[in-house]
């Protein structure tokens, strides 16, 4: 996840979260509140939406499932659906923040891709959750500037590179890509491995980063500042949209080592006032004509949606078979404070 992902969406009120429109008292009904990834769901797909409900979408963003989470459990409520990966959707059923989906409701969940549902296995029956994207985040290089470089998380290591790289703010993301590159599980467990994914950050990577960003390194990358970034592709790509020369000398990839995976979902929070129209949504996404504009318009494969696989009409920056090597984050329960005393270390010091 994620997403996780200029603003090309609908965020209305900019200076005021949904909770803080909904707590003044305006738009009481007929209003849909969104809290999902940065770059992750069109335009054209929320007017569509609007336009056919006749409701307006309130529409807020996170940069990283840290950032949803720690907003939420803090009282950013007032929001109807939000979109985690899957290891937060794993502790948010846990913590009971979730309504439960209401199958009867969704007409289209027979277009979800039974493949991407098994690996769902924090909420295979779909009872709190309904598949979103499929995906990984990887690196993206300009090869004007790096124009010989090995497809590997050992990019990071390079010092010629130094101060010209960024990778993402987002812990599991981020060491789950030292761990792979080291060959163990994106969720292991071992006290050893974490340490010297830890250690490969602190000793080898982080020296060459400019900073850790999951919000501007889009941004930095379209305005040259930087020359290989870890993220994901949609952000960087719609950065560079209106730069001809920098598409084309863009390069994406998934590294060969593999890496984490995300499947974000959408989700209905506990206490939503437009739980309704929260399904109608949900369902509205797995219409096959609005998957694949989704996927268009993203340049994603269509990984959750089988039927829009035949309705796309543009290329995609990867396929399912890039995901190959990929592996989802699970919820690491007890053992995710190892983690977080590893990214401690990796964020404030050594």
């Amino acid at each position: 996840m994620n997403m996780k992902r200029h603003i090309i969406f609908p965020v209305v009120l900019a200076a005021l979260t949904a909770a803080t429109v909904i707590g003044c008292g305006f738009f009481k009904k007929n209003r849909l509140f969104i809290y999902n990834w940065t770059y992750y769901t069109p335009d054209s797909v929320i007017e569509q939406f609007e336009k056919e409900y006749k409701v307006k979408v309130i529409y807020d963003e996170f940069a990283s499932n840290e950032d949803m989470f720690a907003k939420l459990k803090a009282g950013g409520s007032g929001y109807d659906i939000v979109f985690p990966s899957g290891d937060y959707v794993s502790i948010m059923i846990q913590q009971n923040m979730l309504e439960k989906i209401d199958k009867s409701k969704l007409s289209n969940l027979k277009n979800i891709d039974p493949a991407v549902l098994r690996k769902a296995t924090y909420d295979p029956n779909m009872d709190y959750s309904v598949p979103y994207y499929y995906g990984a985040a990887g690196v993206l290089v300009n090869t004007a500037k790096v124009p010989n470089f090995e497809r590997s998380w050992s990019i990071f290591g390079r010092a010629d590179l130094r101060n010209r790289m960024t990778m993402l703010d987002d812990m599991r993301e981020v060491m789950g890509d030292a761990l792979a590159y080291l060959g163990h599980s994106v969720n292991t467990k071992n006290p050893a491995h974490i340490a010297a994914a830890r250690d490969l950050i602190n000793n080898s990577w982080k020296p060459n980063l400019t900073k850790f960003d999951a919000e501007a390194f889009g941004k930095g990358y379209a305005n040259g500042d930087f020359w290989v970034v870890q993220g994901y592709a949609e952000v960087v790509f719609e950065e560079i949209a209106d730069n001809a020369q920098l598409m084309r000398d863009t390069v994406y990839f998934v590294p060969k080592e593999g890496g984490p995976a995300y499947l974000d979902s959408m989700c209905i929070l506990k206490g939503s006032k437009n739980i309704d129209l929260a399904h109608k949504f949900i369902d509205f996404i797995h219409r096959p004509e609005v998957y694949a504009e989704f996927a268009d318009i993203f340049g994603f494969p269509a990984t959750a949606n089988i039927p829009a696989r035949q309705l796309k009409t543009g290329d995609a920056w990867y396929s399912e078979n890039d995901l190959v090597n990929t592996e989802l984050k699970d919820d690491l329960g007890p053992a995710l404070d190892l983690y977080n005393d590893a990214w401690n270390s990796i964020r404030v010091g050594k």
